[in-house]
């Protein structure tokens, strides 16, 4: 679906520029964002090349289990449903870790395979369960304290402090999470 609404707004835009005579605009546009979709692959590239190596090493270390096992307690608590030693536990800490330091790719692996693991003590296969729902917007409010892909981008545009968004990223995070979570809460009590 959304692929049809990008292609419907790209066609739009040709048209339109056809018909108003821009078309030079058009191909002058495509030329820079190609270019600037490749500079940005290669500056970001670089610092995500870092921090994926630094949760790799965490990983095969055992500290990100040590993490994970810390944030447990806490998972316990959003995840009621779930038995308290559970593996989903251990792949959710691991998911909001990788996401803590701002490594969506690093953690969508992790994602992919808690929510399989909640799909196996999933009792209706074809319904989302409270837990997955939970997860779910527990990994769509992003809870992030290192943006580096807004770091990254901001070191790109030649920002004079790139780091100064981390505070108001860690703000916002705080809040969609409690705000996701109580309403995730709220709707789970009405619909009982």
């Amino acid at each position: 679906m959304v692929n049809k609404i990008w292609a419907f707004f790209i066609i739009s835009g040709i048209l339109y520029s056809l018909f108003t005579g821009n078309i030079e605009a058009i191909n002058k546009e495509i030329l820079e964002s190609a270019n600037t979709s490749f500079e940005l692959i290669i500056k970001i590239f670089s610092v995500l090349a870092l921090w994926l190596g630094i949760m790799k090493i965490a990983e095969t270390s055992g500290l990100l289990k040590k993490l994970a096992h810390k944030l447990t307690p806490l998972l316990s608590l959003i995840f009621p449903e779930l038995p308290k030693d559970h593996p989903s536990l251990s792949l959710i800490a691991s998911n909001i870790i990788a996401n803590m330091a701002g490594l969506g790719s690093a953690a969508t692996p992790f994602g992919l395979k808690a929510m399989s693991s909640l799909q196996e003590i999933n009792q209706k296969k074809d319904t989302a369960s409270r837990s997955m729902i939970t997860f779910l917007v527990l990994n769509t409010s992003g809870v992030t304290i290192i943006p580096t892909t807004i770091i990254s981008m901001r070191i790109m545009y030649g920002s004079a402090n790139p780091t100064e968004i981390v505070l108001p990223c860690l703000l916002a995070t705080i809040c969609s999470t409690i705000a996701g979570l109580l309403m995730d809460r709220f709707l789970a009590r009405r619909a009982k």
